[in-house]
């Protein structure tokens, strides 16, 4: 069975980015065809939910087909820095913690400062960032 952070490293190697202007890059609009989404405004509509989605669901894994961020709090099972793995799903708040914007990616890594995440959307491509520990609303594994 493949996994949803293959899929990830996958479209990482292929460098999917966003093409400025009224073109747009044909995979990111494939990526919120795994959403409910319709209609969306190109490669400039906000896709970090859309690319978790697609990856899941080229692995054959339900996601939440929602194209925010924050829908994925309640998918899966919720793990611990102490438990979470590669692969897992990490959620951040955007804006403020109770807000209702955010950001989600595939967990690689941590120091005491920062998770470093693999996702879409990260500087207008697929990348791996790294973003304040601080800001992490939750971690996600499937169940």
């Amino acid at each position: 069975m493949i996994d949803p952070i293959d899929i990830a490293l996958a479209e990482l190697k292929q460098g999917i980015s966003e093409i400025r202007g009224a073109v747009h890059n044909q995979r990111i609009l494939e990526y919120f065809e795994a959403t409910s989404l319709k209609p969306f405004d190109g490669d400039e509509t906000p896709w970090c939910a859309a690319f978790v989605n697609w990856c899941h669901k080229q692995a054959w894994i339900e996601g939440t087909n929602l194209a925010n961020a924050r829908s994925w709090l309640n998918w899966g099972e919720e793990v611990t820095i102490t438990e979470v793995q590669v692969g897992d799903v990490v959620i951040f708040w955007r804006g403020s913690p109770t807000g209702w914007q955010g950001h989600v990616g595939f967990y690689m890594d941590h120091t005491t400062t920062n998770i470093y995440c693999l996702g879409g959307n990260q500087g207008n491509r697929v990348s791996i960032q790294h973003y304040d520990i601080n800001k992490v609303l939750g971690y996600r594994a499937r169940s």
